[in-house]
Parts: C-alpha cells; sequence; structure tokens
C-alpha cells in the first residue's frame, strides 16, 4: 500500500526510518536488539552544577554537631583553596520521611515527600577536586576536554524517537558550567549527536521562526544547500562535519513546527504549573520550574536525554565556599518544589517507570568549615540521588565515615553511574564502542560496574 499510494512517498519515508532504525541498532553491534532488556527510554539529568553538600542535604552526621566549631578531629586531604576552618554542623535538621525512613534535610521539604522513589547513593567519589575536571568526569568520563557527553553516547546508541526534535537537550537555567559547552559535546562523535541547548525563555533557540516569505521558499534554500553539500560529498568523499551539517540543516527545519508547540504550555492545566513553581514568589523557581515541566514534555515526545542546568541565585551555583546557609537555601529553594513536581507529574501520567531521574552534582563539600561559614569540595565522598524506571526506590546505598567526609562503603565512582544509567537504558557500557585514535573508545573507558544494589 506504502508503495503504490501517494505515488510510493509512504515507501521512502518507511525506508529511511528503517535504515535510521538500523545504523543505531548496528551502532549497539546487535541486530535490532538492546543488550539487555531497557527499564527506560529516556533520561532526566538534575545537574546540580557547584558541587550541593551531602552533610547539608542526604546525608546527616550528627558527630559534626558534637565537635562544631572545634578543629576537624580526622586527618584531612589538600583543598581547593586549603583555607581551613573549624568543623561546621549543619545548620539545618534532618529527619525521616516515608515508609523507608531515609532522612532528608529541611533544604528538600517538597523532594522529601518522594523519598520512598529514590534511590540514595552516600558514597559517590570523583577523581578531580576542581570544577571544569570534575565537570568533564561527570559528563564524558574523562578529565580532558574533547570527550562525547553521556547525552552524546546514549543518543548515538539508541538514536532518537521524535525526528522533529535532538536526541539530547540541554535546558539552560542560566548558568553553563566551568568547562563550558564541552560538557555537552559530541566530542569524537559525528556531530549530529552532541546537545542543543535550550533556554528557559520563548523561543528557545535562536532562529527558530522563519524570516523567510513562505514556507516554500525557505524549503527551497534548503534544498539548494542540500545540492552544494551533496556535491561536495561527491567530489571530496563522505565527511562526517558536511554530513552532521546537512542532518542539522534538516533537524533544524523540522524544530521549526516542532519547538513552538513544545514551548506552548496552554494545554497545562493551572493545578500543574502551580505545582511546578510557575506562579512562585521566587522568580528562581518560576525558572526551574519551566525547565522542569519541559522536560517532561520533552521525554513525552521521545527525547532520550536530558538535562537541566540551576538558575543563578545571586549566589556561585551551589559552590558555597562562604555564605553556606543563604546560598544553599536559595538554590534549594529554586529547586525543591519544580523537582518534586517533575515526580509526580510522571507518575501521574504513567511516564514514571519508562523514565531515569538523576540528580547531583561534580563532587561534594567538606565538612569543616573554608573560612567561618563555607565549605570547600569534597571529592572523597558525597551524595546523589536516581528515581524512576527499574530503580529501587526508598533505598540508601553506601556510606561516608562519621563525619560524612570520605567514603567507607560501597564506594561508588563516576564510571560505575555510567555504566548503571546505560544499563537501565537497555546498554552494555562494555559494547557501546567508537573508533577512535586506534583503539575502541567508550564511555567507562576501562572502568565501571552496574550499581545492581540499587536496581529493582
Amino acid at each position: 500500500m506504502l508503495s503504490r499510494a501517494a505515488c510510493g512517498f509512504g515507501s521512502l519515508a518507511l525506508n529511511w526510518m528503517l535504515q535510521r532504525d538500523a545504523s543505531a541498532a548496528e551502532r549497539l553491534g546487535l541486530l535490532g536488539a538492546p543488550h539487555v532488556p531497557p527499564k527506560v527510554r529516556s533520561v532526566i539529568f538534575l545537574y546540580m552544577d557547584g558541587g550541593p553538600s551531602q552533610v547539608d542535604t542526604f546525608d546527616p552526621k550528627p558527630m559534626l554537631k558534637k565537635y562544631d566549631g572545634q578543629p576537624f578531629p580526622a586527618e584531612t586531604e589538600p583543598t581547593q583553596f586549603n583555607n581551613l576552618g573549624g568543623t561546621l554542623a549543619s545548620p539545618w535538621k534532618f529527619q525521616k520521611h516515608g515508609q523507608s525512613g531515609i532522612e532528608v534535610s529541611e533544604l528538600f521539604p517538597h523532594v522529601a515527600k518522594h523519598v520512598d522513589d529514590l534511590a540514595v547513593i552516600r558514597s559517590m567519589t570523583s577523581n578531580f577536586s576542581e570544577h571544569t575536571n570534575a565537570n568533564y568526569f561527570l559528563h564524558t568520563g574523562s578529565g580532558l576536554q574533547g570527550r562525547p557527553s553521556m547525552g552524546a553516547w546514549t543518543t548515538y546508541g539508541l538514536g532518537s524517537e521524535n525526528d522533529n526534535l535532538p536526541g539530547f537537550v540541554v535546558l539552560n537555567g542560566g548558568l553553563i558550567p566551568p568547562g563550558g559547552l564541552d560538557n555537552f559535546n559530541s566530542g569524537f562523535l559525528p556531530a549530529a549527536f552532541q546537545g542543543s541547548i535550550f533556554a528557559a525563555s520563548d523561543p528557545p533557540v535562536a532562529n527558530i521562526k522563519s524570516r523567510d516569505r513562505s514556507p516554500a521558499a525557505q524549503r527551497s534554500k534548503l534544498d539548494l544547500l542540500d545540492q552544494m553539500d551533496q556535491l561536495t560529498i561527491d567530489r571530496v568523499g563522505r565527511n562526517d562535519q558536511i554530513e552532521s551539517a546537512i542532518a542539522n540543516y534538516e533537524l533544524a527545519y523540522r524544530m521549526q513546527s516542532a519547538v513552538p508547540e513544545l514551548m506552548d504550555l496552554r494545554d497545562e492545566t493551572p493545578q500543574t504549573l502551580e505545582e511546578y513553581g510557575l506562579n512562585h514568589s521566587f522568580d528562581k523557581t518560576q525558572t526551574f520550574g519551566r525547565l522542569c515541566l519541559l522536560s517532561r514534555r520533552l521525554v513525552e515526545r521521545g527525547v532520550r536525554f536530558v538535562e537541566l542546568t540551576v538558575p543563578s541565585v545571586g549566589h556561585d551555583r551551589w559552590d558555597q565556599h562562604s555564605n553556606l546557609k543563604d546560598g544553599h537555601e536559595k538554590n534549594s529553594l529554586a529547586v525543591d518544589q519544580p523537582i518534586a513536581a517533575l515526580l509526580a507529574d510522571l507518575k501521574r501520567r504513567g511516564m514514571f517507570d519508562s523514565t531515569l531521574v538523576v540528580w547531583g552534582g561534580e563532587f561534594g563539600r567538606t565538612p569543616f568549615a573554608q573560612g567561618k561559614n563555607g565549605r570547600d569540595h569534597n571529592p572523597f565522598g558525597f551524595t546523589m540521588w536516581m528515581a524512576g524506571g527499574g530503580v529501587k526506590g526508598g533505598t540508601v546505598y553506601g556510606q561516608t565515615d562519621e563525619f560524612g567526609y570520605k567514603v567507607v562503603e560501597n564506594r561508588v565512582e563516576i564510571h560505575d553511574l555510567h555504566a548503571t544509567i546505560l544499563h537501565l537504558m537497555g546498554v552494555d557500557h562494555k559494547r557501546l564502542t567508537f573508533r577512535f585514535s586506534g583503539r575502541d573508545m567508550r564511555l567507562t573507558d576501562v572502568h565501571g560496574h552496574i550499581v545492581h544494589d540499587i536496581l529493582a
């Protein structure tokens, strides 16, 4: 029917779609089947840029109160600024929540209501204590610039379920993290897999609205560009940059109809907008609430990997080297209600089991003060959490010492985090590779173990 109806254009479209999907399957090294049964189809990474303090959020340490103001009683490692003060107790109270009884700081009263859906990893570690290298490590599995982001690896291996939107979208709250756009880069993978940056404002992408007098006029320009690019390919051979440019031109053309529809929130109920904080008195809560709502709308439309960056609250991200109390309170106020609304909304729409939500920063913070009222960087033990499909909710995994300084049980590395995320998406991290510089490269390099104890 497709070959006979409408001059066979339906058949052409089907062949293109099958070829695209076969290409993604070939990259996985199988004939159309995932490496393992996938638990989720999309990831939402809530990136808390700067490094939230574990001992002030999800890893309570009563011993800090006992030694508060006194010299830190354990041996310390060199820190970013080596301006060591005394032991610093958390200025916030912790309370048990849910049937699991997991303790959460009063900084996150809304997220605490969903604690039975969270797998809290209290034993994360990083190899780097400086923002730029730690950001590269968190995003790409390498502390050096130039490697593909985990979002790029995901879309490279699995392809996209929406032909009119990028497979990897970064929703920018206003702060690009140290290390810049290379955190979201495609590295040595084809350029078509790099992250597409969307702003919180509308329109989120520059030039998304055509300035041509008609769609036909714009289409003719794109057709001319395509012909010129194809002539170049015929002359010089296949070239990733040219082919990626062609793909990106065509995707941008299709986004002109998809993005305005994505950003139009008129089909959302007033109750939904209220829950996400779009009417909140704090404008940064409105900003992050809009991003969380857009992330749900993106995965609802088949986008594979969505990352959210935080808005500026007048401090340096979650990076409170001073004024810890004011900075962390404003940062948590901006993100707490929207994150809780996202978790509830995913459940309400039947999307929770097909989506993986990941929360965390590039490292944690010291249990002793920097100066009088701040905390320095701490890569030796910090907290991240996961929720959604395939995750065992109401779980605490790993443990730091009595001060929340270093991991003492079930150490988890960034490579393990990446391996676990890929596993939940049906990908064996050891088999998703790309030949570059004479070797088969992968997101986890030669490392990485799946954290099975947090999986349902």
